[in-house]
């Protein structure tokens, strides 16, 4: 019923607060779908908590002013995800108030109302030996800094092709 990538995508922001994994999660699956707005707004979110957390309070006000923008467009979606789109509203306004009041970073759970879908991530987080719900831990630089230490080779190389693949199209 769900996208393995959107169960991917909640199990990491609820379990291990990959947040910066589930941007890259949700980025291609957005891409694949032909960029809905209820993509964006649950993208936006986790790399806004990925900012927060790091102490980027203007990273991370401004991407949570922009999914309370979209929300309003993406209200559906999200709906038809299994999110409570009024208990996300609520949320995003919370986590706004407490970054403009400089207040640290918390862990929060988004607002899922679909029970089954639920019951999926928590059997996919006990699969991976993740705690459903567990504070994000905040001394794991691998998560908390991993914009700074992933291996980008990969992603360099297919950036280089690319490139190379315009120069010879021209």
């Amino acid at each position: 019923m769900y996208p393995k990538a959107y169960i991917d995508y909640l199990v990491h922001f609820h379990g291990d607060r990959d947040y910066f994994e589930c941007h890259e999660l949700l980025e291609e699956q957005w891409k694949r779908d032909g960029r809905p707005n209820g993509w964006l707004v649950l993208i936006q979110i986790a790399v806004a908590f990925y900012h927060y957390r790091r102490g980027n309070m203007s990273g991370a006000l401004r991407l949570i002013r922009r999914a309370q923008a979209l929300l309003e467009e993406a209200r559906g979606m999200i709906r038809q995800l299994g999110l409570d789109d009024q208990a996300l509203e609520t949320l995003l306004g919370d986590t706004a108030a407490r970054i403009v009041r400089g207040e640290p970073y918390r862990s929060v759970e988004l607002p899922i109302r679909d029970r089954s879908l639920y019951e999926q991530c928590l059997a996919a987080c006990a699969k991976q030996q993740l705690a459903w719900g567990q504070p994000s831990d905040l001394g794991n630089v691998d998560v908390v800094n991993k914009h700074q230490r992933r291996d980008r080779s990969g992603i360099l190389a297919e950036r280089e092709r690319k490139k190379r693949a315009k120069a010879e199209g021209k």
